[in-house]
């Protein structure tokens, strides 16, 4: 082969592979740019989520706070029968009872706005304890049960479980109440004190008339947790079931 044969060969491979070189860049230049774009756009969705959840929890723990600000607010009783009149001081009740069903409006108010959120978990428990407070223990054992659906496996969802025991308590179904406090007692890892849990099964065993499960009990709360702050009022009940 002449050697310009050879030579113009050589040129022809050099001018392939350049070519070949050039389609791969523009090629991998296309990728990069289609990876950079759908990054850029990600990150302007997560943005934009996260200013939406920002202003969601925002809403969600003012109207808490509103809700709390009632809870918390004075009952001022209206002036006796021939005393001077006064006008009612802003933010107070005349009744305990009447400052407990305006929160319980804007507990429930809170709580159906934002039903997921941490604010809203705590606006339905403080709607169920506010119902009990109020001698509602079925409407707050539906409200309890609402927690307990939407909180996962959190402190929301124990909190909600130990209200829903005591609702069950005071309407009078002890054998869920027992069941559901005994299960609460058994997680010793749990955010929820156990003396706790366990002054509340003795009490209810003895609503329930079984006294030797609530001595059994109250006698286990006193010997397990001796700091207790419940031990006084654990002893008190053993001392009144002993006369029994």
């Amino acid at each position: 082969m002449k050697r310009t044969e050879r030579h113009h060969l050589k040129e022809n491979e050099i001018q392939l592979l350049t070519r070949q070189a050039r389609e791969a860049i523009e090629a991998r230049r296309r990728e990069v740019t289609l990876a950079l774009t759908a990054a850029a756009v990600l990150g302007v969705a997560a943005l934009a989520y996260f200013a939406w959840h920002e202003r969601v929890v925002g809403r969600a723990h003012a109207m808490l706070a509103d809700a709390i600000i009632v809870q918390d607010a004075r009952v001022v009783p209206p002036p006796a029968p021939g005393a001077t009149s006064t006008q009612p001081t802003a933010g107070t009740y005349p009744t305990e009872q009447a400052k407990l069903e305006a929160a319980l409006v804007k507990f429930k108010a809170a709580a159906d706005a934002y039903p997921s959120t941490d604010a809203g978990l705590y606006a339905r428990y403080q709607e169920g304890a506010t119902l009990m407070a109020l001698g509602r223990p079925a409407e707050a054992a539906a409200r309890y049960q609402d927690v307990v659906k939407h909180a996962g496996n959190g402190l929301y969802s124990q909190m909600g479980q130990l209200g829903l025991a005591e609702a069950q308590a005071r309407a009078g179904q002890y054998d869920q109440a027992i069941n559901a406090f005994k299960e609460l007692a058994q997680r010793k890892d749990g955010p929820l004190p156990i003396d706790g849990i366990l002054m509340q099964l003795g009490r209810t065993y003895v609503a329930a008339g079984k006294p030797a499960d609530a001595q059994q009990t109250f006698n286990r709360l006193v010997q397990e947790y001796p700091e207790s702050p419940f031990g006084a009022e654990a002893r008190k009940e053993l001392d009144g079931l002993k006369k029994t």
